[in-house]
């Protein structure tokens, strides 16, 4: 992990073997994150959609779906009722009666009316127009537990595979944790011991408190994530981290902290980079430039071989091309799998790099042997195995594409540094000089027989050169058109298809 930071945030880069993989951007005072809990206020409720327009504070009403409210809204909504009466003064549970939970087929008018206020949780930070999705079914997550006020049951994460281990920590994590409280067993939990893990519940607990403790207080944010550095490391964290590199004294010292609360072992790990220049530490190791090749809309992956990374509306559509690679190898279905499979590797680590959400359609180059097509959906699933983000990959489909769906919860990475070009708009083609005077001629036929006086047109110098060079000129035929001066002034500053008559 190397962590660059500047006077507004920071930039978190997650390398293996040198090589990027992950690229996290933190703005500091940036509001609506995933995770943050706040109390909202129902604004309008739209029983067609079985949904509720929530006010957060965001510009846009947040959203908040039937099916997000969690089974036991009703008891949240008891405890807020009770608490703003004064009739409950702690924050355990175990005293509170609880509300039959809602039927999963049941209607939003009945949970909500408007102006009721409610605790929710962003769940989807706001993308474009939308505003944020929420949740009300609240969670904590630690390191090794995530806490769930309102629920009962222990559940533990699929990925523990031992059943040995499985039945251990269901029934360790039952009798240390409190009532009330639902628990989910994260996959950070395995082989650790009853402390590590009621160290980490009596954590969680605190932070219900304070949240307790600010409702009564009439916060409207109630909870805020940490700092983006430490949500990566409280949730990545492992023993085949190596090393964390930082740029900043005050960081530094808190990721020392942190990582001798969760790995002592470990905490020598993190290193201050204190750099001889002034070479930023992106620089330094190279990740600027890596970034500067990652993001454009043609990837290489080596060998002559790239992908064609396209965004629309709707989905993302990723084509892959074997380039010059075809020409080296006679046998045509060996070179297409091994292109493929390569072709894999890079698209997984786009995805993560880019943070892409939604629908991703991949055109795989062609192969007849059915093998070879289970290799590469075996070989798509393993390279994704790593991605945090919940995704499902289909079989190739009888075109050859390969279809993915994976969860957006925030806004994708995108290259913002580079400027839309002014005259092709990003789409690399600009209409020829003869169509921008079609289109000239086009506006002065409507504004010449009317205008009176001279006309003024205002071009780039390219355009005034075509216009005024020669005998007779363009400009001169069109004085003798319309009886009346015409005068063209270059302007450097105008792309070449922009004009401006005055």
């Amino acid at each position: 992990m190397v962590v660059q930071t500047s006077e507004h945030g920071a930039e978190i880069a997650l390398l293996r073997d040198g090589k990027l993989m992950e690229i996290h951007r933190e703005n500091y005072g940036g509001a609506f994150q995933v995770g943050d809990i706040y109390f909202g206020k129902i604004k309008k409720i739209m029983p067609g959609l079985r949904a509720a327009f929530v006010d957060i504070g965001h510009p846009k009403d947040a959203f908040l779906h039937y099916h997000d409210l969690g089974p036991d809204v009703p008891s949240l909504l008891k405890f807020i009722d009770e608490m703003r009466h004064k009739r409950i003064h702690t924050h355990l549970l175990a005293p509170f009666n609880f509300v039959p939970p809602i039927h999963k087929d049941g209607k939003i008018e009945d949970v909500f009316k408007v102006g009721d206020q409610i605790l929710v949780q962003i769940v989807k930070e706001p993308i474009s127009t939308k505003g944020p999705r929420l949740t009300s079914a609240i969670s904590l997550p630690g390191r090794y537990v995530i806490l769930i006020p309102f629920a009962d049951n222990v559940s533990v994460s699929k990925k523990i595979e031992s059943r040995e281990e499985r039945i251990r920590l269901k029934d360790l994590i039952k009798s240390i944790k409190p009532k009330g409280f639902g628990v989910i067993v994260r996959t950070a939990s395995d082989h650790r011991t009853v402390n590590e893990l009621d160290q980490d519940l009596r954590e969680l607990l605190q932070k219900w408190k304070e949240i307790y403790q600010n409702i009564k207080q009439h916060k409207k944010i109630l909870y805020r994530e940490p700092q983006k550095v430490e949500l990566l490391l409280r949730d990545m964290f492992n023993d085949s981290f190596e090393k964390i590199t930082v740029d900043n004294k005050e960081l530094h010292h808190e990721l020392r902290e942190y990582i001798s609360t969760i790995a002592p072992q470990k905490k020598d790990i993190v290193r201050l980079y204190e750099p001889k220049t002034h070479v930023p530490l992106f620089s330094e190791l190279n990740i600027n430039r890596q970034l500067q090749s990652l993001f454009g809309k043609i990837v290489n992956i080596g060998g002559g071989a790239y992908l064609v990374i396209e965004h629309t509306e709707a989905m993302h559509v990723i084509d892959v091309n074997s380039g010059s690679k075809r020409l080296k190898d006679s046998n045509q279905e060996e070179t297409a799998l091994k292109t493929n499979l390569e072709a894999a590797a890079e698209i997984a680590r786009q995805l993560r790099l880019r943070d892409m959400g939604g629908i991703i359609v991949i055109d795989f180059i062609d192969m007849r042997n059915a093998d070879n097509k289970k290799k590469l959906l075996h070989a798509m699933k393993d390279q994704m195995a790593d991605d945090r983000a919940k995704h499902t990959i289909l079989p190739p489909s009888r075109f050859g594409l390969i279809q993915i769906t994976r969860q957006r919860v925030r806004p994708e990475n995108k290259d913002d540094d580079k400027p839309v070009c002014p005259l092709c708009k990003g789409t690399g083609n600009a209409p020829p000089t003869p169509t921008v005077v079609e289109q000239l001629e086009s506006r002065l036929r409507e504004i010449g027989p009317s205008q009176q006086g001279k006309i003024t047109l205002h071009v780039h110098p390219y355009l005034e050169a075509f216009l005024t060079k020669g005998f007779p000129s363009k400009r001169l035929k069109w004085a003798w058109q319309y009886k009346k001066p015409i005068a063209i002034s270059s302007h450097e500053e105008f792309a070449i298809t922009h004009f401006e008559f005055l």
